[in-house]
């Protein structure tokens, strides 16, 4: 449903005057307040800045300072740049575990949604962010009574979106060198860009020591999936899992299929002989209880009863939210290597 756009609200200055007469010595510095004013009032330094994300353009005139976050990745990616005390509102986050030590900070940050989706339009509108971190459109969309980002633009939120996840076909179109760029993007708007850079070398060496660690070894065929005894939620040759798959060193056996999530019937998956599985792992979706990841990789075995992952009952649980954009898609990486090559990383 729409709703008409609601403008930003009227930001209301008050003057304090000094009720003392004034003295020789007020008058001495007035120059010396008045250059403080105008220092105030000056642009910050590296400001204004402007980012492209969905095709739009995105001008800054100072950091954003009362952000909202919606799915988790995006508040773990702000986390990882040391920007906590800028985010003034977040979604609930209960499916899965939290990356070391974040924890503690997401407690401290107030809830404003019971799921991971941000709250309905008018209680998004009321929070008077300066900046929307998320990480899909289904938080945008005016169908299901949701601020869409035209009207959070008129509002003075606007909205990025990591990973260039701006439509489905889009979603397809992600490569790893996406979420470095976010960070980039992130430190430019936030005005740390050499913690941006610093967070980017980091991953980027992380990625460097999985492909040393897997490079000529044969590919372990993965099949990647989220349950179902037919047709099977799985993951295709498009997206960011097979991108994590291929960076650790394994094979999707579902490469040929055009998707990222997507369903598959079970003959491709009886067919496709894998050696290993990953699970999505959740344990609730906006508020309900969802299947167990041993119970989903279970389903799996039953399809792929001959293969050598159901011989070995070889599965991870890989958390859903490193299969969004953000800082912790990166770090899975590495989770995923040690699964398919544990050899590698004796040392």
């Amino acid at each position: 449903m729409s709703r008409p756009p609601r403008t930003a609200p009227a930001i209301t200055k008050k003057l304090l005057v000094l009720a003392a007469a004034l003295t020789l010595t007020a008058c001495s510095q007035a120059p010396a307040a008045q250059e403080a004013a105008q220092t105030a009032a000056a642009p910050q330094t590296g400001f204004p800045v402007t980012v492209e994300n969905c095709g739009r353009k995105l001008t800054f005139d100072k950091p954003p300072s009362k952000v909202v976050t919606g799915y988790h990745p995006s508040l773990e990616t702000l986390l990882a740049l040391g920007l906590g005390d800028r985010i003034a509102g977040r979604t609930n986050f209960s499916e899965s575990a939290f990356l070391p030590g974040q924890k503690e900070q997401y407690d401290k940050i107030p809830q404003i949604s019971e799921t991971i989706m941000l709250p309905q339009k008018e209680v998004m509108l009321a929070q008077g962010a300066d900046f929307v971190l998320d990480n899909a459109m289904a938080s945008f969309d005016a169908a299901g009574g949701y601020a869409t980002l035209e009207e959070l633009d008129t509002a003075g939120s606007p909205v990025y979106i990591l990973g260039g996840w701006c439509s489905p076909e889009e979603t397809l179109q992600y490569t790893l060198d996406k979420t470095f760029t976010d960070i980039q993007n992130l430190g430019k708007i936030f005005g740390v860009p050499d913690r941006a850079e610093k967070l980017v070398g980091e991953l980027r060496g992380s990625l460097a020591d999985v492909k040393k660690r897997v490079e000529g070894r044969t590919p372990v065929k993965v099949l990647a999936a989220d349950g179902g005894k037919g047709p099977v939620n799985a993951y295709g040759g498009s997206g960011i899992t097979n991108q994590m798959i291929t960076a650790a060193g394994g094979e999707n056996v579902l490469k040929d299929v055009k998707g990222d999530y997507t369903e598959v019937s079970v003959e491709q998956v009886s067919a496709a002989q894998p050696e290993a599985v990953l699970i999505s792992d959740y344990s609730t979706l906006r508020g309900e209880d969802m299947p167990s990841s041993p119970a989903k990789a279970e389903e799996a075995f039953a399809i792929a009863k001959n293969s050598p992952a159901a011989k070995d009952k070889r599965y991870l649980a890989l958390p859903v939210a490193a299969q969004h954009p953000g800082y912790r898609n990166i770090l899975a990486i590495t989770d995923i290597a040690k699964f398919l090559h544990p050899d590698a990383f004796t040392q």
